[in-house]
């Protein structure tokens, strides 16, 4: 294994010595990087590695404490992303960041709307949009509000806000963690239109095939250092996680074996009889038992969310009855159903889960404190006994129960926010892309998680759409399509290939339900 040597062609961006302290935290420390023109550059590491703080230092977010940065050659010192953008450089985030309540074409020409006679142009605007949403074959209304689309439109609107300013330098953070196969391909064609341009492209994933397929080169970060710069050729995918993690990779191989040694009970935690939602979900049912995982597979927009949050009270159903250890209940709400002993983790976790401004202490004990009530708070020294519990227990980085949750990076937040729910002891933990945008380190960590939870009598619903994950974990797997309940496989005989010919099937060519 080699590093690259130096090329051709000066870079666009050169960063030198980078450190960055946050506090008595080093995020970053001595590190170098380079990005070159025409080029995709994949940056690779675990979560807590350094990804971000090199990006948001690069885009003005924030400043080293040592180091410089260079720009076409010519040093820069950027104190706001606006400084950037300026410059060239266009940033698309792991997490979507724009407007839910302002129009698609608003969004995406936000602060650089076509004007006339010094008022805003609201139809050159859309047109404008039109065209941006056409180029990454996108047919929504521009004059739809962002809010009433699902998250995998709003990353590409995202996208396409990126693409309209003429920059020079694109940086895409975990673009395509929400998007199917096809729109993944589409962003690649893009990308590699971009690419002969001249574009320089810095890519951010943690799906190591898509990684392999774009990038030209790879720089990998560990612990807030640099490991190595690397061509993809050079380094096959274990070569490149064991640089990433540092470590022997058996903590993966754990996992495998999920299923053999437990059996569900008689009585299910959970059933859901003939269970809907207008226009998002038709009829199902769904048994899950304790001490087995219960893995939703399906396409985006299958429904998988949808029946998640009917199971949890956060929507209210149409139809249907639902049975908690036997017996009906009758929910009212998502507290009714915490009282009922099921917990959920959402797939958003910027915006229903994280609360960044709040220490991971006070962040830990939210669900527990809302299951109490506000009248009767956790005593101290109970919070302070269970928050040590749990970082200790889910390896929470860093182990500072006063750290700022904004500040941890995104595998670790997703640790928090599964520690809140598990201090209220659920009888069924429903998990919602409980590893998306988070480095394979810490999807490991967290794959073994529910599979101790489960060996040890939870019941879990596991929601992702890494199809050899949701079969990597899963006891059963239920799956979807257009938003209805097409098959139940058995996850410990169950393929990939099973998944997708069952999803691919139509009419008589359907799978039954298994029974």
């Amino acid at each position: 294994m080699t590093n690259v040597s130096a090329q051709p062609h000066a870079p666009v961006v050169h960063m030198s010595a980078i450190t960055v302290d946050f506090a008595s935290l080093t995020a970053l420390s001595d590190v170098d990087f380079r990005l070159l023109p025409g080029e995709v550059h994949a940056l690779m590491g675990e979560n807590g590695a350094g990804k971000s703080t090199l990006i948001k230092t690069l885009t003005g977010v924030h400043r080293p404490t040592s180091g410089h940065i260079h720009l076409h050659g010519e040093p820069v010192e950027f104190t706001t992303p606006a400084q950037s953008q300026e410059a060239g450089v266009s940033t698309v985030y792991q997490e979507v960041n724009l407007c839910p309540n302002l129009s698609v074409a608003e969004n995406i020409l936000l602060g650089r709307e076509p004007r006339r006679m010094g008022a805003i142009d609201t139809r050159a605007c859309r047109t404008r949009a039109k065209g941006l949403l056409e180029r990454i074959g996108l047919s929504i209304e521009p004059s739809s509000m962002l809010g009433s689309h699902p998250i995998a439109v709003q990353q590409l609107v995202a996208i396409a806000r990126a693409l309209a300013v003429e920059a020079r330098v694109l940086i895409l953070d975990e673009p395509t963690s929400s998007l199917d196969a096809n729109e993944v391909a589409e962003l690649f064609r893009i990308i590699r239109v971009l690419r002969e341009e001249g574009v320089a492209i810095l890519f951010v994933s943690h799906f190591l095939d898509q990684v392999y397929e774009i990038a030209d080169r790879m720089t990998v970060l560990r612990n807030g250092r640099l490991v190595g710069e690397y061509h993809p050729g050079e380094m096959d995918r274990l070569a490149l996680l064991s640089a990433m993690l540092g470590r022997e990779l058996g903590v993966l191989d754990e996992v495998e074996q999920h299923s053999e040694e437990r059996a569900p009970g008689s009585v299910p935690v959970l059933t859901a009889k003939n269970l809907s939602r207008a226009g998002a979900i038709e009829p199902f049912d769904l048994e899950i038992h304790a001490g087995e995982v219960v893995g939703l597979a399906g396409l985006l927009g299958s429904g998988r969310t949808e029946l998640a949050r009917l199971l949890f009270g956060a929507d209210h159903a149409d139809s249907g009855s639902i049975l908690a250890n036997g017996h009906p209940i009758r929910p009212r709400g998502a507290r009714s159903m915490i009282a009922h002993g099921v917990a959920f983790c959402s797939e958003d976790r910027k915006a229903e889960g994280v609360v960044a401004d709040l220490t991971v202490r006070d962040n830990l004990v939210l669900a527990l404190q809302a299951a109490r009530g506000w009248a009767r708070p956790v005593p101290r020294r109970t919070a302070d006994s269970l928050v040590a519990e749990y970082i200790e227990k889910l390896d929470i980085r860093p182990a500072d129960p006063g750290a700022i949750m904004g500040n941890l990076s995104g595998g670790n937040q997703q640790k928090v926010l599964l520690a809140r729910w598990l201090i209220t002891r659920p009888a069924l933990l429903i998990l919602d892309e409980p590893t998306r945008g988070i480095d394979v380190g810490a999807k490991a960590q967290i794959q073994k998680i529910v599979a101790e939870l489960a060996a040890d009598g939870m019941a879990v619903l596991f929601i992702s759409s890494e199809l050899e994950e949701v079969i990597r974990v899963s006891d059963r797997v239920v799956v979807l399509r257009d938003r209805r309940k097409v098959a139940e496989l058995s996850g410990t005989e169950a393929t990939v290939d099973d998944v997708m010919a069952t999803i691919a099937a139509h009419g008589e060519q359907e799978t039954a339900v298994a029974s």
